[in-house]
């Protein structure tokens, strides 16, 4: 047997829908929001520019706004950017959710429960030991990797801690791609 993996599988993890925000509701106390259909409101006053995404309350349905950009200067938006923001463009809505400098002016985080998936190919493991895996991300996924290849692979975490060599700590949460190698079981 070869100290070498002899396959390599590809595993990517991808967003299935935008994920809820922790964000308290004013009204309600509630802890949890939604993007809602992911709407943007636009505010010119003058040649300046106020931009906010609204979400709302999963409990009381209150909607609140989150500034993505205040007091703009018009021309210092990229008018595609801009053109985005008036059309509500569902791509632009993730990827401004997504963006950790509007989370942390916001005071929010990003609960991802249920808002992803990981894709594996199915490929069988019996007669290849050891196989290396490559995880890669389409979204900060935040996942600790002990809990996604006991769920990519069906194993116990107990057996993931004894049959994987990982490039980084297995018990702590990452949101950036890695890779691993299974090792035979006994």
């Amino acid at each position: 047997m070869s100290s070498h993996p002899h396959i390599m599988l590809p595993w990517v993890v991808r967003r299935t829908t935008l994920p809820l925000l922790s964000l308290r509701c004013v009204d309600c106390g509630s802890q949890s929001a939604t993007t809602g259909e992911g709407r943007f409101r636009v505010n010119a006053n003058g040649k300046l520019l106020d931009v906010w995404l609204l979400v709302r309350c999963v409990s009381c349905d209150r909607t609140s706004k989150l500034t993505v950009h205040e007091r703009a200067p018009v021309r210092s938006l990229d008018p595609a950017e801009l053109h985005g923001y008036r059309v509500n463009d569902p791509e632009l809505v993730a990827s401004t959710l997504l963006d950790p400098l509007l989370a942390r002016r916001g005071r929010f985080t990003l609960d991802w429960t249920g808002a992803w998936r990981l894709d594996t190919p199915s490929a069988r493991l019996d007669d290849t030991w050891p196989v290396r895996v490559e995880v890669v991300f389409d979204d900060p996924v935040p996942v600790r990797p002990e809990r996604l290849i006991a769920h990519g692979l069906g194993l116990s975490r107990n057996e993931v801690l004894r049959r994987i060599k990982c490039d980084i700590p297995l018990r702590r949460s990452t949101s950036t791609g890695f890779t691993f190698t299974v090792m035979a079981g006994d």
